[in-house]
């Protein structure tokens, strides 16, 4: 009879929040009680909702029938939306890409077991992208009355709860009443405003209906967070630097993507050239004559040529991981390094190093006015550095468009002629730069084009998930523009081995009304690694399939997608892409792309990898460099 109350109080609050529009404005107007009786499970939603988090992207199973219900409660009186979709790996990857591009919180909720172990693994991606997201996981019962189905089978406890501590920031409710702890110890992950990621919740199974009696409800945490201020660093160091260098590199990670008119007032103060990782695209404009675009491991000619000819590197806003930075050796003439970041560890990740640690923007504030006091104006006639660098940009350009002039190659697999993959790319984001479109880029070879290709003059345009580089991302990340109804566009630029990791999306995404296109490049393999097999082997090795897959067949089988054949040339590509913006909801369009040795139909790499037979060499560079 008690949990029957509760049940029917339920209803009553979910109504009355909904009737005042949120949680605090009920409580303000004593609509509602400041304590309350009230289920974990409850109070948890409550908890989230007080946080802003209103979109739950769930699997549910045997372990979260509890804050299912809540969840069907809370989302018929208005206050939230709950996606229930087919496979953990695209909840998750949703989620993250609904706060990464437009930067709204949401929960990902999931049963014990292999469902869990599914949405653990695709954290990588906010983990490594910095992204903020709740992940609600069902878990063994306290008790331990043996073992509960799909737990950890080994005679231990807290195993699920040691994983996630692993792999990053969580808490087990065990003991109901610590709710407000774990709320807030999520709510500091989750909103962090330079480290934020994934917070993982263990929910065991029999404290989720536990009735918790007069709960305070003022113990729910929210607020805002504060941000770090200019670095306490030695500046007249910083300058001494700049001024003795003759060659000056700035690289832009991902967290500089906000100040991005601090970066190019430096580039302009020291005479530099900006390198962008791929994360960072659009953070400087790159038609700016000192954006050199990417460089790295794949990068361009003249973003590599940067990155090998600089002696001073200036660090803003990166982790420095190995395709961005060429394993280490990226660097070769730099005699030091001066590294903004607000991570301690990534800011003295070289040696040599003068370590800004702040708030990029602010610390770019206070260097660029000590530079504007002490350094002479930048002559109108380009130095021998900004010159040199110019002139490999317009090689790198003329490289491109020779490619893009021959966009179609006689294919072996598909026995025609098709597009290319650069091609096909570049057809694409020019039909997308002046519409309200995002663009999402899997994991792979479509992904390493994209970021080559893609000439970003603002930051948000572009989304490149080089972070945990998860196949099946793009395809996946369409569902978040449901979440919301000024979404915007979602154009997933996807490989054929990425679709196949998460199709699910065809469903899911009708079902729930995703707004986008998925664009399936097909070369019938994962060509990113077949590639680099032929690179470093000469041979090409379990990395295709020998069948033809009608993947417009696939997708027509779901009732509300569009399938189409983006055709052989950029003129059919072009027409597909307005045929499926006109559609109202999610649309494939399906395009075969060329693979094979012709140097027109990729774009090349031009930096180091440790990886395969090339680790002794790239090793032996490293530490001859000594950086």
């Amino acid at each position: 009879m008690e949990y029957k109350k509760i049940l029917q109080e339920r209803e009553k609050r979910a109504a009355v929040i909904a009737q005042y529009g949120s949680l605090d404005a009920a409580l303000a107007d004593k609509a509602l009680p400041h304590t309350i009786d009230a289920t974990l499970s409850e109070l948890l939603v409550l908890g989230l909702l007080r946080q802003g988090v209103r979109t739950y992207f769930t699997v549910f199973g045997h372990g979260s029938t509890e804050i299912g219900e809540v969840l069907r409660i809370y989302a018929r009186a208005g206050l939230l939306k709950v996606c229930g979709v087919h496979n953990e790996i695209e909840a998750s990857h949703a989620a993250a890409a609904l706060n990464w591009v437009m930067h709204e919180k949401a929960a990902v909720i999931t049963s014990i077991g292999p469902g869990a172990f599914q949405a653990l693994a695709a954290s990588l991606v906010p983990a490594s992208d910095g992204i903020g997201v709740w992940y609600l996981f069902g878990d063994e019962t306290t008790q331990d009355e043996g073992f509960n189905m799909q737990q950890i089978p080994k005679h231990e406890q807290f195993l699920f709860p040691r994983m996630l501590e692993t792999m990053g920031s969580g808490y087990s409710l065990q003991e109901p009443w610590s709710l407000s702890t774990a709320l807030r110890r999520g709510m500091n992950k989750v909103n962090h405003p330079y480290h934020a990621g994934p917070f993982y919740l263990s929910m065991p199974m029999n404290t989720q209906p536990a009735i918790l009696k007069n709960f305070n409800l003022r113990e729910l945490p929210c607020g805002a967070m504060p941000g770090m201020g200019a670095a306490a660093g030695d500046y007249e160091q910083a300058l001494a630097w700049i001024q003795a260098s003759r060659s000056v590199l700035i690289k832009v990670g991902g967290g500089g993507r906000n100040a991005s008119q601090a970066i190019l007032r430096l580039a302009e103060l020291s005479d530099a050239v900006c390198v962008l990782t791929p994360i960072a695209t659009g953070s400087v404009p790159y038609a700016h004559p000192r954006c050199m675009g990417v460089g790295g491991s794949k990068g361009s000619m003249c973003g590599n040529f940067a990155m090998e000819n600089a002696d001073l590197l200036i660090t803003i806003g990166t982790r420095a991981v190995c395709q961005s930075d060429c394993s280490r050796t990226g660097y070769p003439n730099a005699k030091q390094v001066i590294n903004i970041n607000a991570d301690l560890g990534d800011a003295l990740h070289y040696q040599d190093t003068l370590a800004l640690w702040g708030d990029a923007a602010a610390t770019l504030q206070k260097l660029n006015a000590l530079l504007e006091k002490n350094m002479p104006e930048t002559s109108s006639t380009p130095s021998g550095w900004l010159e040199a660098c110019r002139q490999k940009k317009e090689e790198w350009e003329a490289y491109k468009r020779e490619r893009f002039d021959h966009p179609i190659l006689k294919d072996a697999f598909w026995k025609k002629e098709v597009l290319t993959q650069p091609a096909a790319i570049k057809t694409a984001l020019d039909w997308a730069a002046d519409k309200n479109v995002v663009n999402i880029f899997d994991a792979g070879d479509v992904q390493a084009n994209g970021f080559q290709i893609a000439a970003d003059n603002e930051p948000g345009k572009t989304f490149t998930e080089t972070g945990a580089s998860y196949m099946g991302f793009a395809v996946s990340a369409v569902l978040a523009s449901a979440a919301r109804e000024d979404s915007p566009y979602f154009l997933a630029f996807s490989g054929d081995g990425s679709f196949l990791m998460n199709p699910q999306i065809l469903v899911d995404g009708v079902e729930y009304g995703a707004k986008g296109c998925i664009l399936i490049f097909d070369n019938n393999r994962m060509g990113a690694i077949t590639g680099l097999q032929i690179d470093q082997y000469g041979e090409q090795f379990a990395t295709w399939h020998t069948r033809s897959v009608d993947y417009l067949q696939m997708a027509k089988s779901v009732p509300g997608v569009l399938a189409i054949s983006g055709g052989c040339s950029p003129v059919e590509l072009k027409k597909a892409l307005d045929e499926a913006f006109a559609h109202a909801g999610l649309s494939v369009i399906h395009i075969p792309v060329y693979f094979g040795t012709d140097p027109l139909g990729s774009l090349g790499v031009f930096g180091r990898w440790n990886v395969g037979n090339w680790v002794e060499k790239t090793q032996q560079l490293r530490h001859q460099i000594g950086l």
